[in-house]
């Protein structure tokens, strides 16, 4: 076998409450000096060496995910106003084409984007705001050629097919959701969310088409450097929101869509500690919030009487059932609730009392999410279901009869039967009592005997739930006798906003003792052992299975981060760093040295021990804005210098890519690929 890269040290030392750190590899925060492109390029070229064997069995592993995806397929068309709007994939291309057809579904269709055309020549290709006009005769996009999650707003004619000739730089948006512009209901006015230099949403502007961005008006400022700014616009389409963001507290603004130009104003001002969050209905805001709630109450204030002394209980606060998020239409709302680790979606009238049903859900652990809904009045709720074992599904759920219609399942070409499969929902005890749940899935017949290999995942932050859904990439490993199972550990909501509060701060060890227990029951109950047991996390997710591997590198044998936040003091030190002043409150504020030696004592990259640990990759993207390549690289580098025994270090970096990893259906299938190859290679 080659031997490693060995990394250069440079004496470096950061001094904190006076304690001085040693930080040997520093310097490779430098993105722009040789020594560190060289230095990763190095760590890619060992990789490919050291994992060349395996060349054959990737592309084997690559064919198989590709024959689980239909090509050639198209979402479920969505109605709004006189058009279905919908998306469709293409043999061979990468990216979606965004479509409509005007009236009937029979009508000629109309291209209003193909992103494989935007993404010719490029390496990098997100789109993220997508909003058509209120009178469907214009289309605000904005793209994100680099991962950096830095968008241009783009502004099209759809009845001509050119673009005007406008474009606004380094705004606001996102690689997971399509946020961050919003039409007013003027058809020519646009509001947008500017980004800082720290990639802080910091300033809400208002431009008018035709227009030089330079005169844009600046609506709001935020000039805590502790808040985010977020834009949404009510499905009632009267208002345009904003909703101001850190990890405890929220506040929100809005302004008339009918009436652009007129001032901002507040509905509640922030208070900390308290969340809440705003939609309209009729002459009134339904509010979600947390004041003497902690898992969140439904209230109700007229838009002409907003302070706290008119709000109105709606559905009062319930210790066992946390209100996550709602959806407001003319004769429904829908609460998104969170009960015993799961889901779950309750239809009322407006009143919240009237004509209550529960959307039924056939499988024992599942993800559900609304889609975008934009209909006002209607009975239909648009949805998207799956589990483990029941492949992503489109259902309309009718309000007012309770009738579940299933209007597609996703199309595994290859062939599947999820009779198959076995999925299970069980609890593993944690230290101090608390039963964390698990979701796990295998193949039917296998027998627990302490000999399947296993992957486990976690992620534990933010307050994210990691609900069970459908990954048909899954099945290569299933299918060669592998268990998965997610660790449900404290730091999401699954078992409401305490598991949450649980998991952050002074608290965040309980994270990894939760995800340490998960593995120790599958192990107690015979599904696996610690020579057959692996852990996957990405983000804050990498920082779990990375402390997890450093707190008990006995008890797994193979460990994959991607993007992971593994130097958790040097970062959090650094206010420069992209997010890291809207996160004090989620993992603490170094300044103060109660926050800095509890971060200290699990950060992953100050505990590295003269011990053997388990085969571990680590990957990452060089445009990421949330977690820097050099958090992995210099944890690479320690470890490497530190750890005993032959077990192997990767670590691979995409430099076209950031966070959410490659932008390209195809490459992304071989980000899977190289882990599946990884895992399967050194642990069976």
């Amino acid at each position: 076998m080659p031997s490693n890269p060995n990394a250069l040290k440079r004496q470096y030392t950061i001094t904190q409450h006076g304690f001085a750190r040693d930080d040997e590899y520093y310097w490779m925060r430098e993105r722009e000096d040789p020594e560190v492109l060289k230095y990763l390029q190095t760590e890619n070229d060992y990789l490919e060496e050291v994992l060349g064997h395996t060349v054959s069995f990737q592309e084997q592993l690559f064919q198989e995910m590709k024959s689980r995806i239909k090509e050639e397929d198209s979402t479920v068309p969505e109605k709004v106003g006189e058009y279905f709007y919908y998306s469709r994939s293409e043999t061979n291309k990468q990216y979606p084409i965004f479509c409509r057809k005007k009236d009937s579904l029979d009508t000629p269709e109309e291209i209003l984007l193909d992103q494989n055309v935007l993404a010719e020549n490029k390496d990098f290709c997100s789109v993220g705001a997508f909003t058509v006009s209120p009178d469907g005769t214009k289309l605000a996009y904005s793209v994100d050629f680099e991962g950096a999650e830095v968008y241009t707003l783009y502004i099209k004619d759809l009845t001509n097919g050119s673009l005007f000739p406008e474009q606004i730089t380094h705004i606001f948006g996102s690689v997971y959701y399509r946020i961050g512009v919003e039409w007013a209901n003027d058809n020519k006015t646009l509001f947008y969310i500017l980004l800082d230099e720290a990639h802080r949403a910091y300033k809400l502007l208002r431009h008018q088409l035709g227009t030089n961005p330079t005169e844009d008006v600046i609506i709001f400022h935020e000039q805590d450097d502790t808040y985010g700014l977020s834009l949404y616009k009510t499905r009632s389409e009267r208002y345009i929101m904003l909703y101001h963001y850190n990890t405890l507290t929220q506040e929100t603004h809005f302004i008339s869509a009918d009436n652009p130009e007129t001032e901002l104003n507040i509905l509640q001002p922030r208070e900390y500690g308290i969340e809440y969050y705003a939609t309209h209905h009729g002459d009134s805001f339904f509010i979600i919030t947390n004041e003497n709630a902690p898992n969140f109450k439904l209230m109700k204030t007229p838009v002409w009487a907003l302070s706290k002394g008119n709000w109105q209980e709606v559905i009062p606060h319930n210790a066992n059932v946390m209100i996550e998020h709602i959806d407001v239409f003319e004769d429904y709302i829908v609460l998104h609730e969170r009960k015993d680790g799961l889901k779950q979606l309750r239809v009322s009238k407006p009143d919240g009392t009237s004509n209550v049903r529960y959307v039924p859900f056939p499988d024992p652990t599942y993800e559900v999410y609304v889609e975008t809904n934009p209909e006002f009045s209607t009975k239909l709720l648009r949805l998207k279901y799956s589990s483990l074992i029941t492949p992503s599904s489109t259902v309309d759920f009718h309000m007012d009869t309770g009738e579940w219609e299933l209007k597609k399942e996703d199309e595994i070409p290859s062939g599947y039967d999820k009779t198959q499969y076995v999925t299970e929902y069980i609890r593993a005890n944690a230290p101090d009592g608390k039963e964390v749940p698990i979701s796990i899935v295998y193949k039917k017949g296998l027998r627990k005997d302490g000999h399947n290999p296993t992957l486990l995942y976690g992620y534990g932050a933010y307050g994210a739930s990691s609900d069970a859904s459908f990954n048909s990439n899954l099945f290569s490993i299933l299918d060669r006798g592998f268990i998965f199972a997610i660790g449900h550990v404290r730091g999401g909501t699954e078992m409401g906003r305490t598991w949450y509060d649980e998991g952050r701060l002074l608290n965040k060890k309980n994270s990894f003792t939760d995800f340490i227990a998960c593995a120790e029951h599958l192990i107690k109950d015979r599904f696996t052992s610690p020579e057959k047991l692996a852990i996957i996390g990405g983000s804050a997710g990498g920082l779990l299975v990375g402390a997890c591997m450093i707190m008990r590198p006995d008890l797994f044998k193979v460990v994959i981060c991607k993007v992971p936040f593994l130097d958790v003091i040097t970062s959090m030190s650094d206010p420069t760093i992209p997010l890291t002043t809207l996160e004090y409150d989620q993992w603490g504020n170094p300044e103060n040295k109660d926050a800095f030696d509890y971060m200290l004592s699990y950060s992953p990259y100050d505990n590295i021990r003269p011990v053997e640990y388990p085969h571990l990759l680590l990957t990452t993207g060089f445009n990421d804005p949330r977690v820097a390549y050099w958090e992995p690289a210099k944890f690479m580098a320690r470890l490497r210098d530190i750890k005993k025994g032959d077990n192997l270090i990767l670590m691979q970096t995409n430099f076209n890519a950031g966070h959410a990893g490659a932008s390209g259906r195809y490459d992304f299938l071989k980000e899977n690929v190289l882990d599946f190859a990884f895992l399967i290679d050194r642990l069976t």
